[in-house]
């Protein structure tokens, strides 16, 4: 194990491009600038053996098979980047029990909340583009919405509040009604107010700013917002304005049934809710995940959430300076010990030192993904089942701890690819 005092030389992040390897594993390399092969550097900047990149590979590899046996999960899915942007993928398990069909690095899961980042990310480069302030009232650019002023305390939140669940206003994914709908009308599309008409005239959990609960309808109110103010749909702008400028081609709006690429989904945790234990039939999803939008909203590869958060996290999402801000928090001890949470990301303090990140939930599937800046590493971890007891008993961010920690003890037994700080 690396102590929290030990670091690597950070570098400018490199566009992905896959290369191929071993059938479970993946390395991808590229510059910034083309998509042409580039000499793997190790972990302090120079150029990397491959000894070390097999380390690597076998430490992952066998973290990711460790934990499928010990906890049952029918697949794990994790990636790596580490800080010159070249991406390791580790993956144990199948995609698909009943098929029989393994898992690879290129399939697809719901990433749940960790969508939420796309959006504080859009929201804040809309604040670098001069569109809005973040300490304006949502009442500013929504009083117009027929259902606005019902939403609790509709008249004080902020935007801020809004990104940092400090709005205390409820959630609408606890309502039976809710989930009888997605099940029994799976071709249902979702508009905003349908989300929302669940909290209306809801009492506040608390005044706004007074408190800290987490509340996927935050982002669907911040989600009409960015709508209005930038004049197009939610998922052009992230595409535009922070996909496709990184190439995270496999970063995808989960807006529809059908989307080509999915591993299969266990669900376990919403059974009592009617929802059927494999949420793909013959590779479409037996509900519309559509409903999810803005409080996730994103289907994805390990790989791309890595790269993304890596991006996100360094400050290089896009042109303007962002992260200071994003990072102000509060504490949120409902997320764990020590948790805080700022504008859309969740902080933690771990044995490699902080981490940025987030966590996510969505019908079948579960995600972390996490961001150690002390290191330059950035780490996914995806399951395609959301019975929490796969992750184990503690958050599921130790499993970005101790893959980062893994990497970085193979590394370090080559002493010329891992300096000391």
């Amino acid at each position: 194990m690396i102590s929290a005092g030990e670091t690597f030389m950070q570098l400018p992040p490199c566009k992905p491009m896959r290369l191929l390897g071993r059938t479970v594993a993946a390395l991808v390399l590229a510059s910034s600038s083309t998509l042409g092969q580039t000499t793997p550097s190790s972990l302090d900047g120079s150029p990397i053996d491959d000894q070390t990149i097999v380390r690597i590979q076998q430490a992952g590899d066998a973290y990711v098979q460790q934990q499928l046996e010990q906890f049952g999960s029918p697949g794990i899915s994790a990636a790596l980047c580490l800080p010159e942007g070249s991406i390791l993928t580790f993956v144990a398990g199948f995609a698909s029990q009943e098929d029989r069909e393994l898992m690879t690095p290129d399939h697809l899961l719901l990433s749940g909340s960790v969508g939420k980042t796309y959006v504080t990310a859009a929201l804040h480069h809309a604040v670098a583009h001069s569109l809005l302030s973040l300490d304006d009232r949502a009442a500013t650019h929504l009083k117009d919405e027929p259902w606005f002023a019902r939403l609790p305390n509709a008249s004080d939140v902020t935007i801020t509040q809004l990104l940092r669940h400090q709005t205390g206003i409820p959630r609408y994914v606890f309502d039976p009604e809710f989930w009888r709908t997605v099940v029994t009308e799976p071709d249902r599309v979702w508009e905003p107010e349908d989300l929302l008409r669940p909290v209306l005239d809801a009492a506040p959990l608390f005044a706004a700013g007074e408190g800290w609960a987490y509340s996927d309808t935050n982002y669907i109110v911040i989600g009409v917002v960015l709508e209005k103010i930038t004049e197009q749909p939610f998922y052009d702008y992230v595409s535009e304005s922070l996909l496709e400028p990184h190439g995270l081609e496999r970063t995808l709006p989960s807006d529809r049934r059908d989307l080509p690429g999915m591993s299969q989904g266990y669900s376990v945790a919403l059974r009592n809710l009617g929802v059927p234990h494999r949420v793909l039939s013959d590779g479409v999803f037996r509900f519309n995940p559509q409903f999810e939008w803005c409080g996730g909203g994103y289907a994805s590869t390990p790989a791309d959430l890595a790269r993304w958060a890596q991006l996100l996290y360094s400050g290089q999402a896009f042109d303007g300076t962002y992260l200071e801000t994003m990072l102000d928090d509060v504490p949120a001890e409902a997320l764990g010990a020590g948790t805080s949470y700022g504008l859309g990301v969740i902080r933690s303090k771990t044995s490699l030192g902080e981490l940025y990140g987030h966590d996510g939930f969505m019908t079948g599937y579960l995600t972390t993904m996490g961001y150690f800046p002390d290191h330059g590493i950035a780490v996914t971890c995806q399951w395609n089942t959301d019975d929490q007891q796969v992750t184990g008993s503690g958050p599921r961010r130790q499993h970005l701890v101790e893959l980062a920690s893994r990497a970085m003890g193979a590394a370090r037994l080559d002493g010329s690819s891992m300096p000391e700080k």
